[in-house]
This record gives C-alpha cells, sequence and structure tokens, in this order.
C-alpha cells in the first residue's frame, strides 16, 4: 500500500473513445478512490469527470495562430457527430500548425501540438509520477519526452507498438521496427502516412529516447518482448508487467435472461458477441474471419442437429458492438451492428446476453474486452494472436500454447485467419451446456484473481509510491523557461 500522498498526471488521447482510453479514465478513478492527488489530461474531452482538463495547443505563436487553434479545441466535441464539425477541424487545425502539415506531406509523423510544453505550468504543483498512455492519435509533441522526464518520473504505459516502430500501432508481422524501419510494406496501417519517412520517424524516436530515463509498464508479455528487441529498450530504467484489470463490481455475472430482455434480443437464440470500435475499418481486428466463422457454424449446427434427428429451433445471432456500419448478412444467422456504448452497466448487459464472446484479430495487446467478458462469465472463443494467449486459458491445444484442463479452462483460441477452428470452438461451447457453465465459472475465478481494475491501480500506485521516495527526484530546472524557449521556437 502507497505510505505517502502521491500526485499523479496521466496523458492519455481522450478520455472516452476505445479500449486505451477507457483504461486511462479507470484508473484515474481508482487513484482518486485510493487517495492519491489524480489529474487526467487528454487531447479530447467528452466527459464531465473531475479532474480532467484538455491538452490546450492555443498558447504558442501569433494571435492568428492561437486563435485557429481555438477554433479547432471548439470543434472538438462534435467532431465524431458532424461533417461541418470535422471540415472546421480540419481547416483549422492546419492553419494553426502549418508546419506539421508540411511534415505529414512528407511522411513525417506530426509533433506540432504546443500544448503539451505549457500543460505542467497549467497545474497547482508539480506531479510525483506523469504516467502516458497512447501518444498517437494527434494531439502530443513527442519532442517533449525529454522535458517531462526531467521534472518528474516518467511512466509510459504501453496500449500497442507504436512508440517502437516507424508509424504503425501494430507492424501485422513486418520486422522492420527492430532495424531502423524504412521500405515499409504497408504504409495505411494505422496511424497511416503519406510517404515512406518511416527510418526518420524510427530515427527521431530513437534519438528522443535516448535523452529520456524511462519508466515502462505493458499489460502482457507479449508486448514486453517486443518492447526488449526495439530502439525504446536502451531508454528504460525500470519495466513491469502489469495486466490490464476491470471493475468487477460493474462486469460481474447476472440474469442472462434478464440481459436479454433489457436488450431486446430473442431468449432462445444462439447469441455470439464481439465488441471493438469501428471494427470493420480496425486493420488490427479480423471481421472478414469472424464472419466466415459465422457461416461455417450455421452449417456446423444444422448438421450437427440432423445427427441428433432434431429440428434447428435456436436461431444465430451476431453482435457487433461498437459497430455503426453494417454487415452483409448472412443466410441462416442474424447480424447485428450496435454503435459505441459509454455506460458501462450498459456494456456489462451485452456481455451477459451473449453465450460466447468471440475475439478475431489480426494483433492485439491485451484487450479489456476479453476480460469484460470473462467477468460476466460470457466464455470466450479468440484468436491466437498477441496477448490474446495470456488472458485465455484455452481448451485447444496449438503450436507453442499448452491447453488447459476443464478445471482451469476459460475458453478456446484457434489460429490466425482460420475460421473453421473458430467456429468449431463456438460450436463446441453452444453444444455443451455443461462445458460452457463450467468455463464461465472459471472465467469469473480468473477476472477475480488476476484482473481486477483494484489491483491493477495498487500495483501501479505501489511502484509510483516507489518511484517518488527514490533518489533524484524532481529535477530544479525552471519549467517556464524551458516551455518559454520551445514556444519562442514555435513557427508564428
Amino acid at each position: 500500500m502507497s505510505q505517502r500522498s502521491l500526485d499523479i498526471l496521466q496523458i492519455s488521447t481522450a478520455d472516452r473513445l476505445g479500449g486505451a482510453e477507457r483504461i486511462a479514465l479507470n484508473l484515474h478513478r481508482a487513484y482518486r478512490s485510493a487517495g492519491a492527488g489524480a489529474t487526467l489530461a487528454v487531447g479530447r474531452r467528452y466527459t464531465d469527470e473531475p479532474n480532467v482538463m484538455e491538452i490546450r495547443h492555443d498558447v504558442a505563436g501569433s494571435m492568428w495562430r492561437r486563435s485557429m487553434w481555438r477554433v479547432h479545441h471548439a470543434m472538438q466535441p462534435y467532431y465524431g457527430r458532424s461533417s461541418i464539425a470535422r471540415r472546421l477541424a480540419r481547416s483549422s487545425h492546419q492553419l494553426a500548425a502549418p508546419q506539421g502539415k508540411r511534415d505529414e506531406a512528407e511522411g513525417l509523423e506530426n509533433f506540432d501540438y504546443p500544448g503539451i510544453w505549457n500543460l505542467l505550468n497549467r497545474l497547482p504543483a508539480l506531479p510525483d509520477v506523469i504516467q502516458l498512455h497512447n501518444l498517437h492519435g494527434g494531439y502530443f509533441d513527442l519532442r517533449a519526452l525529454p522535458m517531462l522526464s526531467s521534472r518528474a518520473r516518467l511512466v509510459l504505459t504501453l496500449h500497442d507498438a507504436w512508440l517502437l516502430a516507424g508509424h504503425c500501432a501494430h507492424s501485422l508481422g513486418c520486422e522492420r521496427w527492430q532495424t531502423g524501419c524504412g521500405a515499409c510494406p504497408d504504409l495505411s496501417i494505422y496511424p497511416a502516412i503519406r510517404r515512406d519517412a518511416t527510418a526518420e520517424n524510427w530515427r527521431r524516436k530513437r534519438d528522443t529516447f535516448s535523452r529520456c530515463t524511462l519508466y515502462l509498464a505493458t499489460p502482457s508479455r507479449w508486448l514486453m518482448r517486443q518492447v526488449e528487441r526495439s530502439m525504446l529498450w536502451p531508454a528504460v530504467a525500470e519495466a513491469r508487467v502489469i495486466p490490464n484489470g476491470v471493475d468487477t463490481d460493474v462486469f460481474a455475472p447476472g440474469d442472462r435472461v434478464a440481459a436479454r430482455e433489457a436488450l431486446d434480443l430473442p431468449r432462445d437464440a444462439h447469441v455470439l458477441l464481439f465488441a471493438g470500435l469501428g471494427a470493420t475499418t480496425n486493420r488490427f481486428k479480423d471481421v472478414a474471419t469472424l464472419r466466415a466463422a459465422a457461416e461455417r457454424l450455421v452449417a456446423m449446427l444444422a448438421s450437427h442437429d440432423t445427427q441428433r434427428s432434431e429440428p434447428s429451433t435456436r436461431p444465430i445471432r451476431l453482435i457487433v458492438l461498437g459497430e455503426r456500419n453494417a454487415l452483409d448478412p448472412i443466410a441462416g444467422a442474424t447480424i447485428q451492428c450496435v454503435p459505441p456504448e459509454h455506460e458501462p452497466s450498459r456494456v456489462a448487459l451485452w456481455y451477459r446476453a451473449a453465450d460466447v464472446y468471440v475475439h478475431a484479430a489480426h494483433a492485439d495487446t491485451f484487450p479489456n474486452t476479453v476480460l469484460e467478458a470473462q467477468a460476466c462469465g460470457t466464455p470466450v472463443v479468440a484468436t491466437a494472436v498477441g496477448g490474446l494467449v495470456e488472458q485465455i486459458e484455452s481448451l485447444t491445444v496449438l503450436p507453442g500454447i499448452t491447453g488447459s484442463p476443464v478445471e482451469r479452462a476459460t475458453g478456446l483460441l484457434s489460429p490466425p485467419g482460420d475460421a473453421d477452428a473458430m467456429a468449431r470452438g463456438i460450436k463446441k461451447l453452444l453444444t455443451d451446456d455443461a462445458l460452457r457453465r463450467r468455463l464461465a465459472v472459471n472465467c469469473v475465478k480468473q477476472v477475480a484473481s488476476r484482473y481486477r481494475l483494484a489491483d491493477q491501480a495498487q500495483r501501479y500506485l505501489d511502484w509510483f509510491d516507489s518511484l517518488a521516495a527514490g533518489p533524484g527526484h524532481h529535477a530544479t530546472r525552471s519549467l517556464g523557461a524551458i516551455a518559454r524557449r520551445h514556444q519562442a521556437r514555435s513557427p508564428a
């Protein structure tokens, strides 16, 4: 337990968006509940959460530039709902940060976001620890890391591999990030760039890291192994694997029939759930395999019913939570796309309503959606990639993966892109009620013992306490002078 009062500043893309942003907000709440001084600074603010502040970029340059940044900030709450707001935000951004836009045209990552240089001056006191989450997403100047590192203990919590590479959040099989990037095989992977400046982007990151003392956390051993092979590793003074956690007061088992009634779902259907923000356009999710697995499942269940001389009476419904676009229909099944849900208690209803949670992916670090499903007692069938292998005690044996006995299993893993194997895993759970119930119990126990939000937050607080009490804490160099020098160099 922490023995002193800590002041923690977290920095994140937004206070409500995808999984990484929800993790930062959950930790912010947990830190405050534990008695720590906690501030969450975000590039885009959507909520009225206490102690959340927007990173303002209208702090440097000419009056014209600051005015354009103000227009850009004013449009952020409406960005996802209005095409006019999006056009105004983009055009004002281009006028406010012309150098960054010129860099983008050359394929360089845009770091022209001056607000970070003034952020610490807006706080009542210097924090003991600065915890950084995703730094991509158009809000952060990576060149400020050495300055931040000189002012407080700087902890990077990685949610993907963007800091390791010349542009991509996950390399999808490319290994060039280990040797300097360049000759990029796919510039369209998020965050996409226009031209191949990946080698220069890689060098800029390496040179920036070399002037920092960094502390690093990853939610999975898989991502930590990636870091150890990267140009980030020499700058890391200490590293820890701290798994994500979920609020088990919200994500907990409940009445499946009541959940289906609340969501207007058929009581007798086989309900499959997949959750992911913008799943159909997210290159790291694998909706094609998910859809193909659902098609094969229809045929498998029909054959199963024929062999048992029983007519098929239970319809199949595949729900894609977090998706606004429609998917092409499947004969014999219903696909239901549901826009993003931001209220956790409402999200928990979807997990409780499902018979099986299905997570098809090309790459994933340690998705909270899997933990949330398990906490609600919903077994998981998922692709054996990235940190998913660490989250699921799998009944299936795959190369490099030892299967778990039924007494410990929480789901089944399938090889990447193998729709038949995924469909077989789903069928196994749908047609064996006793097995599914046993795995449901295991899921709840696993989350309670390994993946509670309170435990995740306490692991960070204990670590932060030791960092803050260590030698050399808080440099004496004037933060205001550093910020003013940077602002003086900023183009008008």
